[in-house]
């Protein structure tokens, strides 16, 4: 195993607020009914009213909306004009189990190469805190991605 990915110890990950986990090509940000009840409360809306504003059904189950920027296509709540050079989630409280789990989901940490694949796309992943297997295993199982 590498300093870089050690399944065993754990693995290292620090948020950079790039919001490259939040953008790219188009895809899903699948919410469950009680993630779109929580969302539509915290933005003061009828969940109908939230569904209709900031869903869209999918394939793979509802999903939010996704807005295209100049990074591809950021999820609808994905800010990054409040604090400038960084991207913040603006439900962050309350966001989805895709978005808390993130990088740790079963498709990232199955091999190292998953992992350095990931890093890609995120400037954090090997840097920063080391997060023990049972951590992620927890996170992991969030959500199946």
């Amino acid at each position: 195993m590498s300093e870089w990915f050690d399944s065993r110890r754990g693995l290292r990950f620090k948020c950079t607020m790039c919001g490259a986990c939040c953008s790219g090509p188009p895809g899903y940000v699948l919410v469950s009914d009680a993630e779109v009840v929580a969302l539509a409360a915290r933005l003061g809306l009828g969940r109908d009213e939230f569904v209709a504003r900031y869903t869209q059904e999918t394939i793979k189950g509802r999903s939010l909306i996704e807005k295209q920027s100049e990074h591809g296509y950021d999820c609808v709540f994905l800010d990054r004009e409040s604090v400038p050079g960084h991207a913040v989630c603006g439900v962050y409280e309350d966001r989805p189990a895709q978005c808390v789990s993130w990088p740790f989901w079963r498709s990232n940490v199955r091999s190292e190469e998953a992992w350095r694949r990931a890093g890609g796309v995120c400037p954090g992943l090997g840097k920063g805190k080391l997060y023990p297997p049972e951590y992620i295993r927890i996170k992991r199982a969030r959500v199946d991605i």
